[in-house]
């Protein structure tokens, strides 16, 4: 086995992001010596790994509806609500999607547990599609298209102001300033691109369709900002306040590992998209 797989066997309550993390960051050792994760390891080899075990909660499984939008032998996609963690962190460990999506896969499983694989994220406040694999092959394969850009991604978006343009694209370095811990366009950060395209124009906002060609922190939230339009709800960048952030993944596009198929998901609109 690689032992990326050994170390997620052993220690299914911790998220595979995290040891992995552990094996790059040089706190696991095979035999005596620092190795990459895809390492075969052989019978009667020794492990040598420090953990911090507090972080048990990202694979623990809780009771949360869950709005399923397709589910097969290799992969889930999910409608996450506005408001819930992608996976836990520090702060908050319990009550997230991870946290719900290891309960259904596993609530009437009798062999070895699922372990869920997360391929992309969205932020707390943004609503709308994911996709999670089933299986480490799905998840490898997941993440290099997403690497190449294969996967293909579309927001909807409600921005506060009429934006006179029909479309258009929106560039700039995203770095995260050290003095505020803020993610913004930033000289030192790395190159972004986002394609929009207005869908409706209201009183006194736009809705836009939103295509992120590359994927940094916070990207569809910066860029808006950054013309002027920020996205109704994200204070924090000068958007109008609302109950919500208006910004929802609504469709998503992969070849499907499992046979290399095209599939195409898109998700229910919003009462603010309607």
């Amino acid at each position: 086995m690689r032992l990326e797989d050994v170390l997620c066997s052993r220690f299914p309550a911790l998220s595979k992001m995290y040891l992995r993390e552990v094996v790059k960051g040089g706190d696991c050792e095979l035999n005596g010596r620092l190795e990459n994760r895809g390492k075969r390891v052989l019978p009667q080899d020794f492990i040598e790994i420090n953990l911090d075990l507090s972080r048990e909660h990202s694979m623990l499984p809780q009771e949360i509806p869950i709005d399923i939008i397709h589910e097969d032998r290799h992969l889930i996609v999910v409608n996450k609500p506005a408001g819930m963690l992608v996976h836990p962190s520090h702060r908050e460990k319990n009550g997230t999607l991870l946290n719900a999506v290891v309960h259904h896969l596993n609530k009437e499983r009798d062999g070895a547990p699922i372990r869920p694989g997360l391929v992309h994220r969205l932020d707390k406040d943004t609503s709308g599609l994911i996709v999670i694999a089933k299986d480490a092959r799905t998840h490898r394969i997941l993440c290099r298209h997403f690497q190449r850009k294969l996967i293909e991604k579309r927001y909807l978006a409600l921005v506060g102001g009429i934006v006179k343009s029909d479309d258009g694209t929106i560039t700039g370095a995203i770095g995260r300033s050290a003095e505020r811990k803020f993610w913004e366009l930033n000289e030192d950060g790395k190159p972004s691109t986002s394609r929009f395209r207005v869908l409706e124009r209201r009183d006194s906002t736009t809705m836009l369709e939103l295509e992120p060609v590359t994927g940094r922190t916070n990207q569809l939230r910066i860029h808006c900002a950054s013309i002027g339009h920020p996205i109704v709800g994200d204070a924090e960048r000068g958007g109008r306040s609302n109950d919500v952030l208006c910004l929802h993944a609504v469709s998503l596009s992969f070849i499907h590992p499992a046979d290399g198929d095209t599939r195409e998901f898109s998700a229910i609109r919003p009462e603010w998209a309607k």
